[in-house]
């Protein structure tokens, strides 16, 4: 019999994602936790097959985690992106085949230093994987833009929403290609969401906890989407801990997690005071920020297993390992057809919740969906009509922001100009010498403020209103296509284009 090269098909892929809180100066213990992140990782068991790391800042963590799992995942890559580095990784059993740092064209503004998004690159880290029977496997690991603000006061609503379509069409020309997709990462929403919602739909794959777990929580149980989804079900008010990770999948602000502790408790734990917290503690904060996104179902593969792990604390330093937890799920070949998911439409993509959570963006379906939301049955997303029109309100309504932001930032320019002038000059009639010194020092540093507020505003600005005009031509071709009125050209309506 002649010897066959065909190496035996993957039964199963082992899939795990963590945001590792690896601030470099601000996160505490951080080269400590991540050595032991990449311990629990090298010793997970069952063995995991790819892994995808958010937060892992710094070049030397990500080669300590490396060195402890290049055992098990002798393939890596960290994404560089940005001024300080996106903080992506993605760890691979198999070999990566290509790579590639797709960065967010919008993606928050230089303005919020504090805050940090525009200056780390935000995007999303891509590579094709290769396993050893000739499937290829497309993962996306992303950190979508934090939801800083509430609504109806959230800047920043736009940017997530464009960068969750960007993912989407990421994974969906992957899907396209015939490749299974993997999609991973801490995407700062809750699920139903309208980002959440707009993935599944626009990409066509499926939060694997929500295919395990469908009648699984919304958000927080203090916020009124989720509270109303408990009242519809009969749930008690509040989870405990145990039902918030086994049942629910929450990842974030847990009272188990050490970092979400109020100070006096952390400073006690940092001096030895430890405190116990019971499965059956009440849990009412915590909520699901990541995901393990999976395109496949339909190619002969199925969701077996999708959990919340690394709860445990560090050995010696008794604090958690990160300020989230992390997700594992596996997938598996399946020779049964699996049932065709329960179709649910959202009828817009913003629904005023009234949450003091901004993470809680909550997608308005009509009742009857979202009864069927919360069934034991698997469902899948889909937007209409009024989903793609409530985008394109938001997108006019943010660039109208960004014009006026512009007009008073040039404005600050030109006046801080005119003060300097008007300073020098002053300087000629000065009476005392500590006079003219402290007029030169206030208009260079006030010529200084302005000139950095004139180019924010004159190019930065500029090219933000230019990535929304290709958002908004996506978005509106998209309703179009689906049978919405035929797209016109549009001028942008920008001095340089006038």
């Amino acid at each position: 019999m002649a010897a066959t090269n065909e190496a035996a098909p993957v039964s199963n892929i082992q899939i795990f994602t963590l945001n590792c809180w690896g601030l470099k100066y601000i996160s505490k213990f951080r080269t400590e936790r991540l050595s032991e992140i990449g311990n629990r990782i090298a010793t997970f068991s069952p063995q995991l097959d790819i892994v995808g790391l958010q937060e892992c800042w710094t070049f030397s963590d990500y080669l300590i985690i490396r060195e402890r799992t290049k055992s098990i995942l002798p393939y890596g890559k960290f994404y560089h992106s940005g001024i300080f580095g996106g903080g992506l990784a993605i760890l691979s059993r198999w070999p990566i085949r290509e790579s590639s740092m797709h960065r967010y064209s919008l993606n928050g503004r230089p303005t919020a230093f504090f805050r940090g998004d525009w200056f780390v690159g935000k995007g999303v880290a891509c590579a094709t994987i290769a396993l050893p029977d000739g499937v290829n496997v497309e993962v996306f690991n992303t950190h979508l833009h934090a939801p800083y603000e509430r609504e109806p006061n959230d800047s920043y609503i736009c940017h997530r929403t464009a960068q969750a379509w960007e993912i989407a069409k990421l994974m969906r020309a992957a899907l396209d290609r015939g490749n299974l997709v993997i999609g991973l990462g801490d995407f700062n929403m809750v699920p139903l969401s309208f980002a959440h919602v707009l993935i599944e739909s626009r990409a066509r794959v499926q939060d694997v906890w929500r295919v395990i777990k469908p009648g699984s929580s919304i958000g927080a149980s203090i916020d009124p989407p989720e509270k109303a989804r408990r009242k519809q079900l009969g749930e008690e008010d509040t989870p405990n801990v145990d039902t918030s990770l086994q049942e629910h999948g929450h990842t974030c602000d847990s009272v188990l997690n050490t970092w979400r502790w109020n100070k006096a408790h952390q400073e006690a734990l940092e001096k030895g005071h430890d405190r116990d917290i019971p499965g059956t503690d009440d849990d009412p904060k915590a909520k699901r920020l990541d995901y393990i996104f999976f395109g496949g179902l339909d190619k002969g593969w199925k969701v077996s297993q999708a959990q919340v792990v690394l709860t445990e604390r560090h050995p010696k330093l008794r604090c958690s390992l990160s300020d989230h937890f992390a997700v594992q799920a596996t997938v598996e070949r399946t020779k049964l057809t699996p049932a065709r998911p329960r179709r649910i439409e959202s009828r817009g993509a913003l629904n005023d919740s009234r949450s003091e959570d901004p993470s809680l963006e909550v997608a308005s379906f009509k009742d009857k969906d979202f009864e069927t939301a919360f069934s034991e049955l698997q469902t899948q997303s889909h937007i209409g009509e009024d989903f793609y029109n409530d985008i394109l309100a938001m997108i006019h309504s943010y660039g109208l922001r960004e014009r006026k932001q512009r007009r008073w930032r040039l404005i600050h320019f030109v006046a801080s100009a005119l003060f300097s002038i008007g300073s020098f000059i002053a300087v000629w009639w000065s009476p005392r010498n500590f006079v003219s010194f402290i007029l030169i020092l206030v208009s260079s540093l006030g010529l200084m403020a302005g000139t950095v507020d004139g180019l924010i505003g004159g190019l930065f600005v500029g090219s933000e209103l230019r990535a929304l005009a290709e958002f908004e031509w996506e978005v509106r071709n998209a309703l179009q296509l689906i049978g919405g009125p035929v797209q016109e050209d549009q001028k942008l309506r920008d001095w340089y284009d006038a």
